[in-house]
């Protein structure tokens, strides 16, 4: 499943051709994705000028001219190619190899910037679907979302807010979208040893009694600060073939530090520690044992 940054680097690629343009034609090439299409759903986009193109934790938004917004979720196997007469470029696919059988071609967007946008998804895990801009805030994909990690309003403060008396794991608590929104299993692992906490860890300690943050819960956010910002820098994570706008592959994952590195040494200063691989909630949870309290 892509995570914040990757879905971030698709953002950035897709805006520049379609930020401030108009969807000339719009193709729906099947019924459904994930979920069935609005039956106006071509109808409410042919015309339209994107005058936003945005990000809600791992969704795309895309504003309409005409009040709607346009909602998309890449899903497990979900990519968008650019397609014009010069190139055939990919803002972004992840952790799936890409697909290149043209039948699962779903959905086309004509641009009056000259490129078509084409959405392919084997598995039809994503989805689209327009609402009125008014209903966001109301939709059962969204109402329930938590803060973006790198909004003003994601602090040490709010997430031991969120995580007081929370029986729970720290991982799973990070996890859930609704405390944060955006954060995966890759980013997790490795602001969890970036800030030298444990997974296991239970989520209230991040709080004290008071409910006031603890230096936990500070090192956390600056830990998850930083690694989001560093990976969407760096175009995101190449786990097989996650690639940006301009064909190169996304190469935080050279960056990983616990993720992917069973085995290996600690790569904390001074630390003797190796990185173990555990399951937990049914995903695979990398961190070192002797460092991470």
């Amino acid at each position: 499943m892509p995570e914040l940054p990757e879905v971030e680097t698709v953002r950035r690629g897709l805006q520049l051709v379609m930020e401030g343009f108009q969807i000339v034609k719009a193709e729906a090439r099947r019924k459904d994705l994930r979920f069935p299409f609005q039956k106006d759903f071509v109808k409410r986009l042919e015309g339209q000028t994107v005058t936003g193109l945005g990000r809600r934790a791992k969704y795309l938004m895309a504003d309409l001219g005409s009040g709607d917004v346009l909602l998309m979720h890449l899903g497990m196997s979900g990519s968008f190619r650019v397609v014009s007469d010069e190139s055939n470029t990919a803002p972004g696919a992840f952790h799936h190899p890409r697909n290149e059988d043209r039948t699962h071609d779903h959905v086309l967007f004509h641009m009056s910037s000259g490129p078509s946008i084409v959405f392919n998804d084997p598995r039809r895990f994503g989805y689209m679907k327009i609402l009125a801009r008014g209903e966001i805030e109301h939709d059962p994909l969204l109402k329930d979302l938590g803060p973006e990690p790198l909004g003003n309003a994601f602090d040490a403060a709010m997430l031991a807010q969120s995580c007081a008396n929370k029986k729970t794991s720290l991982k799973a608590a990070l996890l859930d979208q609704r405390v944060v929104a955006g954060l995966g299993n890759i980013y997790v692992c490795e602001a969890l040893f970036r800030s030298q906490l444990s997974p296991r860890r239970l989520a209230a300690t991040l709080a004290t009694k008071k409910g006031e943050p603890t230096d936990h819960a500070k090192r956390l956010v600056t830990a998850i600060h930083g690694v989001l910002n560093q990976a969407i820098k760096a175009g995101g994570s190449s786990l097989r073939d996650h690639r940006q706008t301009s064909g190169e592959l996304g190469y935080f994952q050279h960056s990983f530090q616990v993720y992917d590195r069973e085995g290996e040494k600690c790569q904390t200063a001074g630390c003797r520690g190796v990185v173990k691989r555990f399951v937990q909630n049914g995903r695979s949870t990398f961190w070192c044992p002797t460092c991470q309290k």
